[in-house]
């Protein structure tokens, strides 16, 4: 497993910020990353990279998430999409390929990575999609996820 120790900038983001049950994010995800989308054609614009969900804890019950675009410079808001931006410092990242419902070993070894070199997780964790559950089989899905530091 190779785990990369990077330094990222503050990269702007648009995104919609919500609560949901892990059963039902997968159309949480589907929807808001569509109305960010059409916004972005609305605006004349395109992502800068591919869309993220960022979660901010893991509770399966009432999760804390965010979903969004990495864009080339900032962009105003509209309704439920807010302008932001990723969290700069030192981040370790990771690139799965596979299922999504193979990732918690991967998050596992990757905390274990952290706390064997002395960090902390700044309490975010972003999971950058490649590809989709509807474009290929399960087992050629890539998932970039990135642990932003202390």
């Amino acid at each position: 497993m190779e785990i990369e120790l990077v330094e990222q900038k503050a990269q702007p983001i648009l995104s919609i910020r919500t609560r949901t049950s892990f059963s039902k994010l997968p159309d949480v995800i589907g929807s808001s990353h569509h109305e960010i989308a059409s916004y972005l054609e609305e605006l004349g614009e395109k992502a800068a990279d591919v869309p993220f969900t960022a979660y901010y804890n893991l509770d399966m019950h009432d999760m804390d998430v965010e979903m969004g675009f990495p864009v080339s410079r900032p962009l105003a808001g509209k309704g439920d999409v807010k302008a932001g931006e990723t969290l700069p410092g030192k981040a370790i990242l990771y690139m799965h390929k596979g299922p999504y419902s193979d990732m918690q070993p991967v998050y596992e070894e990757m905390f274990k990575w952290i706390a064997e070199k002395g960090y902390q997780p700044k309490g975010v964790y972003y999971e950058y999609y490649y590809n989709s559950p509807n474009e290929v089989p399960y087992s050629e899905l890539l998932t970039r996820i990135v642990i932003p530091l202390q």
